[in-house]
């Protein structure tokens, strides 16, 4: 590569505002190469090398094995300007200041292989907790509390949510500034959960466990409370008490989240019939007075009350029974947790009686943990074939007043004895209980249902909810309240 495309050159046409642009366009190829290609090139490593000591920045940038956090503990002066690299610098009023771009670029190409080039093979510990340090840095860059984006938080105030979770020089091209990511947050929050619930699954989990400063900085995530759920069984002592904690910080999170949907709309409309309790806090002093209005006194200035009147506030409920059953083989995790929080939110209310089953090819009744998700899932075995056969054996004896009965049933529905299953389920259906097949209970909606259970569930009237958990909620609200 000559001089001139790596603008290193002494003095005349190098240093003129192009060599900057080929500065960056060689900093951000290498970049592209490494992102999409683990081998490395030898030309642009050189020319890379060329550039980021030509600008006076350490050689340890383009180091795969450095980390960012050791970068700057070496080279202290750079913390700052890590800070908010990503976020949007305004323009001089001279223009564009190339040189700082070129300085900038090679900063960002740092924290963007670091985190974005996560390799393959087998994770150790502390390659993790490296890559976790990295992706703080990554998130201060766009201007970001560290944690903040792995934690679900970043994309709900933040303006422009583009699409796509590029990270590669895009807009203005290779050779262009550093594109604004910021506007990307909403969509790099969950990629970077990905990147990192990848790395779970790669690692020695339990060698993480077994040390509470390391699993202390794991990020409570669907992918990890899956492994950690399977492979609960053979932890104990500290290992066994950092995975309760990650499972309960999850379970809490969800809770929250779907406590608040819930609660927007289940209460039930006034029930009229029942007089107001008269107590101070139930007093309609507004209807009071305009009632009372004929007993005003102009002269003295006085409103004399003879009736006080009250707010109604008891509403209309009727007990229900709620029975859920839910698949826990291997595909349905994801609805297993959700399922069994939400099972867990419907307990608390008012005169409605939960039941929870589990199933696989047995099936579980975890009717006495329905108040408490968490135990519930301690108590779950998730993985092995599935048998719904086994749990409609426990559901039915439930069923005392099936007018008075919602059944929820949340399965993929590949059932081995599929006919004998949908058979015993239409027999529920007809017997006047309130039967809702439900195909996956996620929260991004995603899941697969057996066609040939979804189309007979169809022609009987109760068609498979499938997507979102918010219409779960919807349809259990409306026959509960």
């Amino acid at each position: 590569m000559t001089e001139q495309n790596t603008g290193h050159g002494p003095g005349g046409a190098a240093d003129a505002p192009d060599a900057d642009d080929n500065r960056r366009q060689v900093l951000y190829w290498r970049l592209l190469a490494r992102l999409f290609d683990h081998e490395e090139q030898p030309a642009l490593e050189s020319a890379s090398l060329a550039v980021v000591e030509d600008i006076g920045l350490p050689p340890a940038l383009l180091d795969p094995g450095a980390s960012v956090g050791s970068v700057v503990q070496r080279h202290p002066e750079l913390a700052a300007e890590f800070d908010g690299l990503m976020t949007p610098e305004p323009e001089e009023d001279g223009g564009r200041d190339r040189a700082a771009e070129v300085r900038r670029a090679a900063l960002a190409s740092k924290v963007l292989l670091n985190v974005f080039a996560s390799g393959s093979g087998t994770v150790t510990a502390e390659q993790l907790a490296r890559w976790q340090s990295d992706a703080e840095w990554f998130e201060r860059a766009l201007g970001c509390r560290p944690g903040e984006l792995r934690g679900g938080r970043g994309g709900a105030g933040r303006a422009g949510a583009g699409g796509g979770t590029g990270v590669g020089p895009t807009g203005t091209g290779v050779g262009g500034p550093l594109p604004d990511l910021s506007r990307l947050i909403p969509a790099i929050g969950p990629e970077l959960g990905s990147i990192e619930a990848g790395l779970v699954k790669r690692m020695r989990l339990r060698e993480v466990l077994a040390d509470p400063a390391l699993a202390v900085r794991l990020t409570p995530s669907m992918s990890l409370i899956e492994q950690l759920l399977r492979d609960k069984d053979n932890l104990s002592g500290v290992a066994l008490a950092n995975a309760k904690a990650l499972i309960r910080r999850y379970v809490d999170e969800v809770t929250e989240v779907l406590r608040t949907q819930v609660e927007k709309s289940t209460v039930g409309e006034l029930d009229r019939s029942v007089p107001p309790k008269r107590v101070f806090r139930n007093l309609d002093i507004d209807r009071t007075i305009w009632k009372n209005l004929t007993n005003w006194d102009p002269e003295g200035e006085r409103l004399y009350v003879d009736r006080l009147y009250y707010r109604h506030t008891s509403r209309k409920t009727t007990p229900q029974r709620l029975i859920v059953v839910v698949d826990q083989s291997g595909s349905m995790v994801d609805s297993m947790v959700n399922c069994t929080i939400l099972a867990s939110i419907f307990a608390g209310l008012p005169k409605v009686d939960v039941h929870l089953i589990a199933y696989d090819t047995q099936a579980l009744d975890l009717t006495p943990w329905a108040h408490d998700p968490f135990e519930t899932l301690l108590r779950t075995k998730l993985g092995g074939g599935t048998d719904g056969t086994v749990a409609m054996a426990l559901a039915q004896p439930k069923i005392a007043e099936p007018r008075n009965t919602v059944v929820v049933w949340i399965s993929d529905f590949y059932e081995w004895r599929q006919q004998e299953l949908f058979d015993s389920m239409a027999a529920v259906h007809r017997s006047g209980a309130k039967f809702i097949p439900v195909g996956s209970v996620t929260s991004s909606g995603r899941g697969s249902v057996n066609p040939w259970f979804r189309e007979r569930f169809k022609d009987l009237g109760a068609p498979v909810i499938s997507g979102h958990i918010k219409k779960l909620v919807h349809e259990l609200k409306t026959f509960l309240t």
